[in-house]
């Protein structure tokens, strides 16, 4: 909870240095200092969501969770589109704006929640985490969730095992997200319809949202299923992209198809791999493990601006096809060689 505290005393102060920053290098400053408190807390919420969520809830809770980025998103898109013939400094103003409301907001919820008493249990601190597992859950759960990873099987023992497979699926997953999700809506649509790009941005946004909602189902839908299924559509679709490039670039109602269609399938493979990647390893190193995935993915993404630069846009669309290629190995080599995560498995029996 202490990480929460410091990412929103930053937020605060980069959302209001956004609107008061007059000059590009400031800008700047003020915008880093907004994503690494959201890179800094991104971590501890997936972290702490698998660990205090009830067993039955978890997975559905976790999906629709991440779902509320792209829910955020969407609500930046509109101010966006609502601003966008309005002046540079009112278009900062309404950003700083909704960010100090969203703070407010998060503060309150936030002061009311407990500490993870599945990390606290696994620091010693037993009697706290007793304490707010009875005050929250009651005796009984905290009983049967600090219980749960005594009584394994031996075919859950050899489960946990999979280190190098965990290590190679969430990469190579991680990989995937974070370098192919821009493609149509952040490179295609601001090139070749730029007086849509707010719109695009928009309709990208509210299919993302909309295609999020399968985490009402998290509870019935695998996390194999979802991550194989996601990446698969993902690579599917960006390969009729650069197919139909004379399609989509002579008439408007096949680039919007595809705008909804990648965004959707996108949507999924966001909501399912950041469920994934948080909750496959032990309590002790869950937030460890998970900001090395985090890390790594970013590190490649910026690796990827600089070399993929000079790429010609038809070279540009080719290389996203590999990287959802990536991400599809990566996905099928968990579907195949892994074992199911979601559901209602409680994640203390998900172990490294």
């Amino acid at each position: 909870k202490n990480v929460f505290y410091a990412t929103m005393a930053i937020y605060a102060v980069g959302a209001i240095g956004i609107v008061f920053s007059y000059s590009y290098y400031l800008i700047l400053i003020f915008l880093a200092l907004l994503l690494l408190a959201a890179g800094g807390e991104m971590n501890t919420i997936m972290v702490f969501t698998h660990e205090i969520m009830p067993s039955e809830h978890r997975s559905s809770a976790m999906l629709l969770e991440v779902d509320f980025i792209s829910i955020g998103g969407l609500v930046l898109a509109l101010v966006s589109f609502s601003t966008a013939y309005s002046s540079i400094m009112f278009q900062r103003l309404m950003i700083g704006i909704t960010m100090l409301i969203v703070l407010a907001i998060l503060a309150i919820a936030r002061s009311k929640i407990p500490e993870s008493f599945l990390w606290l249990a696994s620091r010693g601190n037993k009697e706290q985490a007793r304490n707010d597992t009875i005050k929250y859950y009651g005796n009984s759960t905290y009983l049967t969730r600090t219980n749960n990873g005594k009584y394994l099987e031996n075919e859950d023992i050899e489960k946990i095992k999979k280190l190098p497979l965990k290590l190679f699926a969430a990469i190579t997953m991680a990989f995937a997200d974070g370098v192919g999700f821009g493609l149509v809506a952040y490179v295609l649509g601001p090139i070749y319809f730029e007086k849509y790009t707010a719109l695009i941005l928009l309709v990208a946004s509210i299919a993302g949202a909309f295609a999020g909602l399968i985490g009402f189902l998290g509870s019935r839908i695998g996390r194999k299923s979802m991550l194989l299924y996601g990446y698969t559509g993902a690579f599917i679709v960006t390969l009729l992209t650069y197919a139909t490039i004379r399609t989509w670039t002579t008439y408007l109602i096949f680039f919007w198809l595809i705008v909804i269609a990648v965004n959707a399938f996108i949507s999924i493979v966001y909501v399912s791999e950041e469920a994934y990647k948080s909750e496959i390893w032990d309590t002790r190193h869950r937030a460890s493990f998970t900001a090395l995935i985090r890390f790594t993915s970013a590190a490649a993404y910026i690796v990827v601006i600089y070399t993929t630069a000079s790429l010609s846009l038809n070279s540009y669309i080719l290389f996203n096809i590999f990287v959802w290629a990536v991400g599809v190995i990566g996905a099928a080599s968990w579907y195949v060689f892994g074992y199911e995560t979601g559901k209602n498995i409680p994640v203390e029996e998900i172990n490294a």
